[in-house]
Protein backbone atom coordinates (compact mmCIF):
# COMPACT_ATOMS: atom_id res chain seq x y z
CA UNK A 1 0.00 0.00 0.00
CA UNK A 2 1.43 3.63 -0.84
CA UNK A 3 2.16 6.00 1.86
CA UNK A 4 2.27 8.56 -0.02
CA UNK A 5 -0.07 11.47 1.31
CA UNK A 6 -3.68 11.42 -1.00
CA UNK A 7 -2.81 14.48 -2.84
CA UNK A 8 0.16 12.80 -4.82
CA UNK A 9 -1.70 10.03 -6.16
CA UNK A 10 -4.90 11.73 -6.81
CA UNK A 11 -6.50 13.25 -10.22
CA UNK A 12 -7.82 16.87 -9.87
CA UNK A 13 -10.89 17.69 -11.91
CA UNK A 14 -12.15 21.41 -11.95
CA UNK A 15 -15.82 21.76 -12.32
CA UNK A 16 -16.48 25.71 -13.09
CA UNK A 17 -20.19 25.43 -11.22
CA UNK A 18 -22.08 27.69 -13.78
CA UNK A 19 -21.36 25.22 -16.51
CA UNK A 20 -21.35 21.45 -15.11
CA UNK A 21 -25.54 20.80 -14.13
CA UNK A 22 -28.30 22.91 -13.42
CA UNK A 23 -31.14 21.60 -11.49
CA UNK A 24 -33.35 24.73 -11.44
CA UNK A 25 -34.05 25.54 -14.96
CA UNK A 26 -32.51 29.03 -14.94
CA UNK A 27 -29.98 27.86 -17.40
CA UNK A 28 -27.03 27.88 -15.01
CA UNK A 29 -25.80 25.11 -13.20
CA UNK A 30 -25.59 24.56 -9.36
CA UNK A 31 -24.54 23.26 -6.45
CA UNK A 32 -26.94 20.41 -6.08
CA UNK A 33 -26.13 19.77 -9.96
CA UNK A 34 -22.92 18.34 -9.00
CA UNK A 35 -24.14 16.53 -6.73
CA UNK A 36 -26.49 14.65 -9.15
CA UNK A 37 -23.32 14.01 -11.13
CA UNK A 38 -20.68 12.65 -8.54
CA UNK A 39 -21.44 8.94 -9.43
CA UNK A 40 -19.83 10.09 -13.46
CA UNK A 41 -16.74 11.17 -11.58
CA UNK A 42 -15.97 8.56 -8.95
CA UNK A 43 -17.57 5.36 -11.22
CA UNK A 44 -17.11 6.27 -14.58
CA UNK A 45 -14.21 8.67 -14.69
CA UNK A 46 -12.23 7.39 -11.04
CA UNK A 47 -11.41 11.09 -10.17
CA UNK A 48 -10.21 11.27 -6.75
CA UNK A 49 -10.83 14.77 -5.89
CA UNK A 50 -12.90 17.92 -7.73
CA UNK A 51 -11.93 21.17 -7.46
CA UNK A 52 -15.05 23.85 -7.95
CA UNK A 53 -14.05 27.30 -9.02
CA UNK A 54 -15.71 29.99 -6.26
CA UNK A 55 -19.55 29.63 -5.68
CA UNK A 56 -19.74 32.27 -2.81
CA UNK A 57 -21.77 35.29 -2.85
CA UNK A 58 -21.05 37.82 -5.63
CA UNK A 59 -22.40 40.22 -7.82
CA UNK A 60 -20.79 38.23 -10.55
CA UNK A 61 -18.71 40.74 -12.46
CA UNK A 62 -16.28 38.52 -12.72
CA UNK A 63 -18.84 35.34 -13.00
CA UNK A 64 -17.53 34.49 -8.69
CA UNK A 65 -14.34 35.84 -8.53
CA UNK A 66 -15.44 39.15 -7.19
CA UNK A 67 -15.96 37.85 -3.64
CA UNK A 68 -19.10 39.15 -1.43
CA UNK A 69 -19.20 37.18 0.93
CA UNK A 70 -16.26 34.41 1.70
CA UNK A 71 -18.49 32.47 4.09
CA UNK A 72 -21.31 31.90 2.24
CA UNK A 73 -22.89 30.40 -0.71
CA UNK A 74 -24.34 32.81 -3.52
CA UNK A 75 -28.38 32.01 -4.07
CA UNK A 76 -27.53 31.75 -7.76
CA UNK A 77 -25.58 27.63 -6.85
CA UNK A 78 -28.01 26.98 -3.80
CA UNK A 79 -27.58 26.98 0.02
CA UNK A 80 -24.87 26.49 2.49
CA UNK A 81 -27.23 23.35 3.39
CA UNK A 82 -26.67 22.21 -0.51
CA UNK A 83 -22.43 22.12 0.03
CA UNK A 84 -22.83 20.08 3.16
CA UNK A 85 -24.80 17.53 1.19
CA UNK A 86 -22.24 18.01 -1.47
CA UNK A 87 -19.52 17.62 0.88
CA UNK A 88 -20.85 14.88 2.25
CA UNK A 89 -21.45 12.76 -1.39
CA UNK A 90 -18.48 13.39 -2.49
CA UNK A 91 -16.72 12.16 0.91
CA UNK A 92 -18.79 8.96 1.01
CA UNK A 93 -17.54 7.76 -2.68
CA UNK A 94 -14.08 8.53 -1.25
CA UNK A 95 -13.33 11.52 -3.65
CA UNK A 96 -11.84 14.66 -2.21
CA UNK A 97 -12.87 18.23 -2.27
CA UNK A 98 -10.96 21.75 -3.30
CA UNK A 99 -12.74 25.03 -3.41
CA UNK A 100 -11.53 27.98 -4.75
CA UNK A 101 -10.24 30.79 -2.13
CA UNK A 102 -9.22 33.83 -3.75
CA UNK A 103 -7.28 35.85 -1.44
CA UNK A 104 -5.95 39.02 -3.66
CA UNK A 105 -9.77 40.70 -3.40
CA UNK A 106 -12.98 40.94 -3.20
CA UNK A 107 -15.81 42.67 -4.51
CA UNK A 108 -16.49 46.13 -4.14
CA UNK A 109 -19.41 45.32 -2.81
CA UNK A 110 -18.10 43.25 0.04
CA UNK A 111 -19.03 44.98 3.55
CA UNK A 112 -15.35 45.64 4.12
CA UNK A 113 -14.79 47.74 0.96
CA UNK A 114 -18.01 49.53 1.68
CA UNK A 115 -17.17 50.12 4.89
CA UNK A 116 -13.51 51.46 3.61
CA UNK A 117 -14.64 53.73 0.88
CA UNK A 118 -16.95 55.37 3.10
CA UNK A 119 -14.02 58.07 4.37
CA UNK A 120 -10.87 57.83 4.55
CA UNK A 121 -10.74 57.87 8.21
CA UNK A 122 -13.23 54.68 8.59
CA UNK A 123 -11.41 51.81 11.00
CA UNK A 124 -11.52 49.86 7.11
CA UNK A 125 -10.00 51.96 5.25
CA UNK A 126 -6.25 50.43 5.42
CA UNK A 127 -7.83 47.36 4.31
CA UNK A 128 -7.53 47.78 0.65
CA UNK A 129 -4.91 49.82 -1.26
CA UNK A 130 -5.52 53.04 -1.31
CA UNK A 131 -3.72 56.46 -2.82
CA UNK A 132 -3.51 59.44 -3.60
CA UNK A 133 -3.59 60.57 -7.23
CA UNK A 134 -0.11 62.56 -8.67
CA UNK A 135 -0.33 66.04 -8.99
CA UNK A 136 -2.08 66.11 -12.22
CA UNK A 137 -4.79 64.04 -10.70
CA UNK A 138 -3.67 60.89 -13.03
CA UNK A 139 -3.00 57.25 -10.79
CA UNK A 140 -0.80 56.90 -8.49
CA UNK A 141 1.44 54.92 -10.47
CA UNK A 142 1.72 53.01 -14.34
CA UNK A 143 0.24 49.50 -13.29
CA UNK A 144 -2.17 48.22 -15.70
CA UNK A 145 -5.49 46.11 -15.31
CA UNK A 146 -4.81 41.87 -16.07
CA UNK A 147 -8.12 42.90 -18.16
CA UNK A 148 -6.31 45.98 -19.74
CA UNK A 149 -6.76 50.33 -18.75
CA UNK A 150 -5.24 51.41 -15.39
CA UNK A 151 -5.51 49.30 -12.09
CA UNK A 152 -6.87 52.61 -10.42
CA UNK A 153 -10.33 53.65 -10.22
CA UNK A 154 -10.43 56.62 -8.75
CA UNK A 155 -13.49 57.21 -5.81
CA UNK A 156 -15.18 60.31 -5.81
CA UNK A 157 -16.45 60.95 -2.78
CA UNK A 158 -12.99 60.49 -0.59
CA UNK A 159 -10.92 61.68 -3.50
CA UNK A 160 -7.64 58.66 -3.81
CA UNK A 161 -7.61 56.27 -5.84
CA UNK A 162 -7.98 52.41 -4.77
CA UNK A 163 -6.33 49.16 -6.17
CA UNK A 164 -7.43 47.14 -8.49
CA UNK A 165 -5.85 44.26 -10.48
CA UNK A 166 -8.73 42.92 -12.08
CA UNK A 167 -11.66 44.95 -12.74
CA UNK A 168 -13.23 47.99 -11.02
CA UNK A 169 -15.69 45.80 -8.84
CA UNK A 170 -12.85 44.27 -7.46
CA UNK A 171 -10.95 45.92 -5.00
CA UNK A 172 -7.51 44.73 -3.98
CA UNK A 173 -7.02 43.73 -0.22
CA UNK A 174 -4.35 45.20 1.54
CA UNK A 175 -2.47 41.71 3.38
CA UNK A 176 0.17 44.15 4.91
CA UNK A 177 -2.23 44.57 7.38
CA UNK A 178 -2.51 42.29 10.01
CA UNK A 179 -6.40 42.78 10.80
CA UNK A 180 -6.92 41.23 6.81
CA UNK A 181 -4.95 38.57 7.17
CA UNK A 182 -7.03 37.19 10.35
CA UNK A 183 -10.20 38.34 9.00
CA UNK A 184 -9.31 36.10 5.54
CA UNK A 185 -7.88 33.28 7.56
CA UNK A 186 -10.64 33.49 9.64
CA UNK A 187 -12.73 33.35 6.61
CA UNK A 188 -10.78 30.07 5.33
CA UNK A 189 -11.18 28.55 8.98
CA UNK A 190 -15.20 28.16 8.09
CA UNK A 191 -14.50 25.99 5.19
CA UNK A 192 -11.70 24.17 6.94
CA UNK A 193 -14.04 23.21 9.60
CA UNK A 194 -16.80 21.91 7.23
CA UNK A 195 -14.19 19.64 6.43
CA UNK A 196 -13.43 20.45 2.85
CA UNK A 197 -9.78 19.13 1.59
CA UNK A 198 -8.14 21.67 0.53
CA UNK A 199 -7.72 25.14 -0.88
CA UNK A 200 -7.10 26.26 -4.56
CA UNK A 201 -5.74 29.56 -4.29
CA UNK A 202 -6.42 32.28 -7.28
CA UNK A 203 -3.40 34.05 -8.82
CA UNK A 204 -1.47 33.19 -5.07
CA UNK A 205 1.32 35.19 -6.64
CA UNK A 206 -0.18 38.47 -7.18
CA UNK A 207 -1.17 38.84 -3.10
CA UNK A 208 2.15 41.05 -1.89
CA UNK A 209 3.13 43.99 -3.85
CA UNK A 210 5.86 46.07 -3.87
CA UNK A 211 5.61 48.17 -0.91
CA UNK A 212 6.72 51.36 -2.47
CA UNK A 213 4.04 50.92 -5.21
CA UNK A 214 7.15 51.52 -8.00
CA UNK A 215 6.60 52.00 -11.12
CA UNK A 216 6.90 48.73 -13.72
CA UNK A 217 9.37 49.18 -16.42
CA UNK A 218 8.30 48.69 -19.98
CA UNK A 219 9.01 45.68 -21.57
CA UNK A 220 12.05 44.72 -23.31
CA UNK A 221 11.98 42.52 -26.91
CA UNK A 222 9.12 40.62 -28.55
CA UNK A 223 6.55 39.34 -26.27
CA UNK A 224 4.80 36.09 -27.82
CA UNK A 225 2.31 34.02 -26.10
CA UNK A 226 -0.14 30.78 -26.85
CA UNK A 227 -2.84 31.82 -24.21
CA UNK A 228 -4.60 35.12 -24.24
CA UNK A 229 -4.15 38.54 -25.09
CA UNK A 230 -3.69 40.78 -22.25
CA UNK A 231 -3.54 44.03 -24.22
CA UNK A 232 -1.71 46.92 -22.68
CA UNK A 233 -0.69 44.48 -19.56
CA UNK A 234 1.54 42.35 -21.91
CA UNK A 235 3.63 45.56 -22.51
CA UNK A 236 4.78 45.76 -19.08
CA UNK A 237 7.60 44.24 -16.83
CA UNK A 238 5.57 43.41 -13.80
CA UNK A 239 8.11 43.30 -11.44
CA UNK A 240 6.44 45.59 -8.46
CA UNK A 241 2.57 44.65 -9.00
CA UNK A 242 2.87 40.83 -8.17
CA UNK A 243 5.19 38.10 -7.05
CA UNK A 244 6.88 40.66 -4.12
CA UNK A 245 9.08 37.99 -1.70
CA UNK A 246 6.62 38.93 1.14
CA UNK A 247 4.48 36.17 -0.36
CA UNK A 248 5.98 33.60 0.94
CA UNK A 249 5.85 34.82 4.77
CA UNK A 250 1.93 34.61 3.72
CA UNK A 251 2.14 30.95 2.60
CA UNK A 252 4.01 29.44 5.34
CA UNK A 253 1.40 31.07 7.70
CA UNK A 254 -1.36 29.25 5.54
CA UNK A 255 0.47 26.36 5.41
CA UNK A 256 0.96 26.08 9.32
CA UNK A 257 -3.16 26.94 9.33
CA UNK A 258 -3.87 23.60 7.10
CA UNK A 259 -1.33 21.75 8.60
CA UNK A 260 -3.18 22.38 11.65
CA UNK A 261 -5.89 20.17 10.75
CA UNK A 262 -6.54 16.61 10.50
CA UNK A 263 -6.86 14.62 8.11
CA UNK A 264 -4.45 16.08 6.24
CA UNK A 265 -5.41 19.20 4.36
CA UNK A 266 -3.87 20.33 0.90
CA UNK A 267 -2.93 23.37 -1.32
CA UNK A 268 -2.48 24.53 -4.75
CA UNK A 269 -1.50 28.03 -6.16
CA UNK A 270 -2.55 29.49 -9.56
CA UNK A 271 1.07 30.88 -10.31
CA UNK A 272 1.97 32.10 -13.35
CA UNK A 273 5.56 32.78 -13.69
CA UNK A 274 8.19 32.13 -16.49
CA UNK A 275 11.02 31.98 -14.14
CA UNK A 276 11.71 28.56 -12.90
CA UNK A 277 13.72 29.27 -9.50
CA UNK A 278 11.20 31.83 -9.02
CA UNK A 279 7.98 29.49 -9.47
CA UNK A 280 9.47 26.68 -7.49
CA UNK A 281 10.22 28.85 -4.58
CA UNK A 282 6.61 28.78 -3.95
CA UNK A 283 7.09 25.07 -2.52
CA UNK A 284 9.27 26.75 0.09
CA UNK A 285 11.50 24.44 2.51
CA UNK A 286 8.09 22.44 1.81
CA UNK A 287 6.30 24.72 4.18
CA UNK A 288 4.74 27.00 2.06
CA UNK A 289 1.96 25.78 -1.31
CA UNK A 290 1.60 22.00 -1.49
CA UNK A 291 2.17 22.74 -5.20
CA UNK A 292 2.63 25.53 -7.39
CA UNK A 293 0.35 24.80 -10.90
CA UNK A 294 2.37 24.36 -13.38
CA UNK A 295 0.79 26.12 -16.57
CA UNK A 296 3.60 25.46 -18.72
CA UNK A 297 2.44 22.92 -21.21
CA UNK A 298 -0.57 24.79 -21.02
CA UNK A 299 1.43 27.99 -23.14
CA UNK A 300 3.87 25.62 -24.92
CA UNK A 301 4.41 24.77 -28.52
CA UNK A 302 2.69 21.05 -28.94
CA UNK A 303 6.26 19.55 -29.86
CA UNK A 304 7.74 16.70 -28.59
CA UNK A 305 11.22 18.71 -28.12
CA UNK A 306 8.96 21.58 -26.37
CA UNK A 307 6.86 19.47 -24.26
CA UNK A 308 10.31 17.56 -23.32
CA UNK A 309 12.46 20.80 -22.68
CA UNK A 310 9.47 22.04 -19.73
CA UNK A 311 8.94 19.04 -18.30
CA UNK A 312 12.36 18.79 -17.76
CA UNK A 313 13.10 21.82 -16.65
CA UNK A 314 9.89 21.65 -14.01
CA UNK A 315 11.70 18.35 -12.65
CA UNK A 316 14.87 20.09 -12.41
CA UNK A 317 13.35 23.47 -10.61
CA UNK A 318 11.44 21.35 -8.43
CA UNK A 319 13.34 21.06 -4.21
CA UNK A 320 14.01 17.60 -3.20
CA UNK A 321 10.76 15.76 -1.44
CA UNK A 322 8.74 18.37 -3.87
CA UNK A 323 6.07 16.91 -6.14
CA UNK A 324 4.66 18.12 -9.38
CA UNK A 325 1.91 19.34 -11.31
CA UNK A 326 0.41 19.19 -14.68
CA UNK A 327 -2.65 20.89 -16.44
CA UNK A 328 -3.40 21.34 -19.84
CA UNK A 329 -6.46 22.83 -19.59
CA UNK A 330 -7.94 25.66 -17.90
CA UNK A 331 -11.32 28.00 -17.26
CA UNK A 332 -8.85 30.84 -18.58
CA UNK A 333 -7.42 29.39 -21.36
CA UNK A 334 -8.82 28.46 -25.00
CA UNK A 335 -9.80 24.58 -25.34
CA UNK A 336 -6.97 22.07 -25.16
CA UNK A 337 -8.66 20.57 -28.42
CA UNK A 338 -8.90 23.63 -30.06
CA UNK A 339 -5.40 24.28 -29.45
CA UNK A 340 -3.73 21.25 -29.95
CA UNK A 341 -6.28 19.47 -32.79
CA UNK A 342 -8.46 16.78 -32.05
CA UNK A 343 -6.33 14.28 -33.50
CA UNK A 344 -3.77 15.26 -30.86
CA UNK A 345 -5.84 14.94 -27.73
CA UNK A 346 -5.54 11.02 -27.41
CA UNK A 347 -1.69 11.58 -26.83
CA UNK A 348 -2.62 14.83 -24.69
CA UNK A 349 -4.33 13.10 -22.73
CA UNK A 350 -1.89 9.65 -22.06
CA UNK A 351 0.92 12.33 -21.51
CA UNK A 352 -1.38 14.35 -18.93
CA UNK A 353 -2.27 11.42 -16.81
CA UNK A 354 1.33 9.37 -17.34
CA UNK A 355 3.95 12.40 -15.87
CA UNK A 356 5.02 12.33 -12.77
CA UNK A 357 3.13 14.29 -10.47
CA UNK A 358 -0.48 15.77 -9.89
CA UNK A 359 -2.71 16.15 -12.82
CA UNK A 360 -5.55 18.62 -13.36
CA UNK A 361 -8.35 17.48 -15.95
CA UNK A 362 -10.78 20.47 -17.08
CA UNK A 363 -14.37 19.47 -17.77
CA UNK A 364 -15.25 18.26 -20.66
CA UNK A 365 -11.62 18.34 -21.80
CA UNK A 366 -12.52 14.18 -21.92
CA UNK A 367 -14.92 15.19 -24.70
CA UNK A 368 -12.61 17.34 -26.66
CA UNK A 369 -15.03 20.00 -25.81
CA UNK A 370 -13.58 22.54 -27.99
CA UNK A 371 -13.66 26.43 -27.90
CA UNK A 372 -17.04 27.88 -28.83
CA UNK A 373 -16.79 31.07 -31.36
CA UNK A 374 -18.79 34.03 -29.36
CA UNK A 375 -18.73 37.15 -31.05
CA UNK A 376 -17.74 40.15 -29.59
CA UNK A 377 -21.04 41.76 -28.97
CA UNK A 378 -22.24 38.69 -27.32
CA UNK A 379 -19.54 38.17 -24.80
CA UNK A 380 -20.00 37.83 -20.95
CA UNK A 381 -16.49 37.49 -19.80
CA UNK A 382 -15.29 41.12 -18.77
CA UNK A 383 -11.98 40.46 -20.20
CA UNK A 384 -13.92 39.43 -23.93
CA UNK A 385 -15.75 42.58 -23.39
CA UNK A 386 -12.92 44.76 -22.74
CA UNK A 387 -10.74 42.93 -24.96
CA UNK A 388 -12.57 42.24 -28.25
CA UNK A 389 -10.98 38.14 -28.98
CA UNK A 390 -9.58 37.22 -25.62
CA UNK A 391 -12.79 36.70 -23.89
CA UNK A 392 -12.69 32.89 -22.01
CA UNK A 393 -16.70 32.55 -21.86
CA UNK A 394 -15.28 30.03 -25.13
CA UNK A 395 -14.22 27.72 -22.86
CA UNK A 396 -16.54 28.05 -20.41
CA UNK A 397 -19.36 26.22 -22.02
CA UNK A 398 -21.83 23.83 -20.11
CA UNK A 399 -21.38 20.14 -20.08
CA UNK A 400 -22.60 17.80 -22.63
CA UNK A 401 -24.41 14.69 -21.18
CA UNK A 402 -26.48 13.41 -23.84
CA UNK A 403 -28.74 14.35 -26.96
CA UNK A 404 -31.57 15.18 -25.01
CA UNK A 405 -33.50 18.95 -24.48
CA UNK A 406 -30.03 21.18 -23.88
CA UNK A 407 -27.43 18.34 -23.83
CA UNK A 408 -28.79 17.19 -20.86
CA UNK A 409 -27.56 20.70 -18.81
CA UNK A 410 -30.95 21.59 -17.68
CA UNK A 411 -34.32 19.96 -16.98
CA UNK A 412 -36.58 19.59 -19.99
CA UNK A 413 -38.35 23.34 -21.09
CA UNK A 414 -35.98 25.21 -18.83
CA UNK A 415 -34.49 28.82 -20.04
CA UNK A 416 -31.01 28.48 -22.50
CA UNK A 417 -27.98 27.95 -20.84
CA UNK A 418 -26.02 31.18 -19.90
CA UNK A 419 -23.54 29.83 -22.60
CA UNK A 420 -24.82 28.23 -25.76
CA UNK A 421 -23.67 24.42 -26.50
CA UNK A 422 -20.88 23.49 -29.01
CA UNK A 423 -22.33 23.14 -32.47
CA UNK A 424 -22.10 19.17 -32.52
CA UNK A 425 -23.80 18.88 -28.84
CA UNK A 426 -25.69 16.03 -30.71
CA UNK A 427 -22.60 13.68 -30.69
CA UNK A 428 -20.30 15.17 -28.78
CA UNK A 429 -21.70 13.99 -25.61
CA UNK A 430 -20.91 11.56 -22.69
CA UNK A 431 -23.67 9.43 -23.13
CA UNK A 432 -22.64 9.05 -27.12
CA UNK A 433 -18.69 8.46 -26.28
CA UNK A 434 -19.26 6.06 -23.21
CA UNK A 435 -21.31 3.60 -25.93
CA UNK A 436 -18.27 4.45 -28.47
CA UNK A 437 -15.40 1.96 -27.18
CA UNK A 438 -12.97 3.75 -28.67
CA UNK A 439 -13.86 7.30 -28.06
CA UNK A 440 -11.63 9.91 -25.85
CA UNK A 441 -14.08 9.36 -22.42
CA UNK A 442 -13.51 5.64 -23.01
CA UNK A 443 -9.84 6.35 -22.91
CA UNK A 444 -9.37 8.55 -20.26
CA UNK A 445 -11.13 5.90 -18.16
CA UNK A 446 -9.06 3.01 -19.19
CA UNK A 447 -5.85 5.43 -18.27
CA UNK A 448 -7.31 6.75 -15.05
CA UNK A 449 -8.33 3.18 -14.19
CA UNK A 450 -4.72 1.49 -14.70
CA UNK A 451 -3.26 5.16 -13.15
CA UNK A 452 -4.63 3.82 -10.12
CA UNK A 453 -3.07 0.57 -10.26
CA UNK A 454 0.20 1.42 -11.18
CA UNK A 455 2.63 2.47 -8.23
CA UNK A 456 4.94 3.47 -11.40
CA UNK A 457 2.60 6.02 -12.18
CA UNK A 458 1.61 7.18 -8.55
CA UNK A 459 5.57 7.59 -7.89
CA UNK A 460 7.81 6.43 -10.16
CA UNK A 461 10.68 8.72 -11.38
CA UNK A 462 10.37 10.77 -14.68
CA UNK A 463 13.42 10.14 -17.39
CA UNK A 464 12.91 10.88 -20.92
CA UNK A 465 14.73 8.15 -23.27
CA UNK A 466 15.69 8.12 -26.80
CA UNK A 467 12.84 8.37 -29.49
CA UNK A 468 12.47 8.78 -33.30
CA UNK A 469 11.90 12.26 -34.64
CA UNK A 470 8.36 13.53 -33.72
CA UNK A 471 8.12 11.12 -30.51
CA UNK A 472 8.30 11.87 -27.06
CA UNK A 473 9.28 8.67 -25.05
CA UNK A 474 10.08 8.98 -21.33
CA UNK A 475 10.35 5.94 -18.30
CA UNK A 476 8.44 6.01 -15.27
CA UNK A 477 9.58 3.69 -12.83
CA UNK A 478 9.26 -0.08 -14.98
CA UNK A 479 7.34 1.32 -17.26
CA UNK A 480 7.60 3.23 -20.73
CA UNK A 481 5.68 5.90 -22.55
CA UNK A 482 5.79 6.87 -26.00
CA UNK A 483 3.58 9.35 -27.83
CA UNK A 484 3.34 10.02 -31.42
CA UNK A 485 3.20 13.29 -32.37
CA UNK A 486 3.00 12.92 -36.28
CA UNK A 487 0.47 11.66 -38.56
CA UNK A 488 3.25 8.83 -39.91
CA UNK A 489 3.88 5.33 -39.00
CA UNK A 490 7.29 5.51 -36.94
CA UNK A 491 9.55 2.30 -36.00
CA UNK A 492 9.89 2.51 -31.85
CA UNK A 493 11.99 -0.32 -32.12
CA UNK A 494 10.90 -0.68 -27.95
CA UNK A 495 10.38 -4.58 -26.03
CA UNK A 496 7.76 -5.21 -23.57
CA UNK A 497 4.07 -5.70 -23.30
CA UNK A 498 1.90 -2.78 -24.38
CA UNK A 499 -0.51 -2.43 -21.85
CA UNK A 500 -2.48 0.65 -22.83
CA UNK A 501 -2.75 1.91 -26.46
CA UNK A 502 -4.78 5.47 -27.48
CA UNK A 503 -5.96 3.73 -30.13
CA UNK A 504 -7.62 1.26 -27.47
CA UNK A 505 -7.38 -2.03 -29.61
CA UNK A 506 -4.94 -5.04 -29.74
CA UNK A 507 -3.19 -4.02 -32.29
CA UNK A 508 -0.37 -2.13 -30.88
CA UNK A 509 3.21 -3.46 -30.44
CA UNK A 510 5.72 -1.69 -28.67
CA UNK A 511 7.85 -2.13 -31.88
CA UNK A 512 6.46 0.77 -33.21
CA UNK A 513 3.92 3.77 -33.29
CA UNK A 514 1.03 4.30 -35.28
CA UNK A 515 -0.51 7.80 -36.19
CA UNK A 516 -1.06 10.14 -32.95
CA UNK A 517 -0.96 7.14 -31.27
CA UNK A 518 0.16 6.68 -27.44
CA UNK A 519 1.96 3.84 -25.85
CA UNK A 520 2.02 2.40 -21.86
CA UNK A 521 4.74 -0.67 -21.90
CA UNK A 522 5.55 -2.67 -19.75
CA UNK A 523 9.34 -3.41 -19.79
Amino acid sequence: MSTQPWWQTTVIYQIYPRSFQDTTGNGIGDLPGITSRLDYLADTLGIGAIWISPFYRSPMADFGYDVADYVSVDPLFGTIDDFDVLLDAVHARSMKLIIDWVPNHSSDEHPWFVESRSSRDNPKRDWYVWRDPKPDGSPPNNWISAFTGPAWTFDENTGQYYLCTFTPKQADLNWRNPEVQEAMLDDLRFWLDRGVDGIRVDVAHFVMKDPELRDNPRATGTRTTLSRNHGEYDEYEHLYDKGHPDNHALYRDVRALLDSYRPERFSVGEIHLADWEEWAGYYGDLDELHLPFNFSLVHSPWTPNDIAKRVGAAEAAIPPGGWPSYVLGTHDDPRTATRFGSEQMPIAAMLLLTLRGVPTLYYGDELALPERFIPAEQQLDPHGRNLPGSGRDGCRTPMQWDDSFSAGFSPSGADAPWLPLSDDWVERNVARHLADPQSLLNLYRALLSYRKSSLSLQAGDYAQIAAPDGCLAYKRGELTVALNFTSDDLALGLTGEVVLSTYLDDAATAARLRPHEGLIIEV
